[in-house]
């Protein structure tokens, strides 16, 4: 799982399509159903489940586990940014050279 994957989730939840989700993040067909199916089959149950098209149309939603997925790891990213404006990072910044030291001959 990664922010690509976490946007595509959540393009399906708000397009309530795969295609129409790959569409909307300038996706190819083929590339949003792979991602969809490698999401899928790495999880102990599937993000996205689908149904076919036809007279009542067709159509993709996020599965309970893939709504759960997709907020952990939101969660997970607003921690992680908060702990990248924390003062260790800007302590440890404040250290780095701007280039290496002349190595010592």
């Amino acid at each position: 799982m990664g922010p690509g994957k976490a946007d595509l989730l959540a393009a399906i939840e708000h397009e309530g399509s795969i295609s129409a989700a790959g569409r909307a993040m300038g996706m190819s067909y083929r590339r949003t159903w792979l991602l969809v199916d490698a999401m899928n089959r790495c999880w102990r149950e599937p993000l996205v489940q689908t149904a076919a098209g036809g007279s009542h149309g067709g159509g993709a939603r996020l599965t309970p586990l893939g709504i759960i997925v997709l907020a952990q790891y939101r969660a997970l990213q607003e921690r992680v940014a908060d702990a990248a404006a924390g003062e260790e990072l800007t302590a440890l910044v404040a250290a780095v050279l701007p280039e290496p030291k002349p190595a010592q001959g």
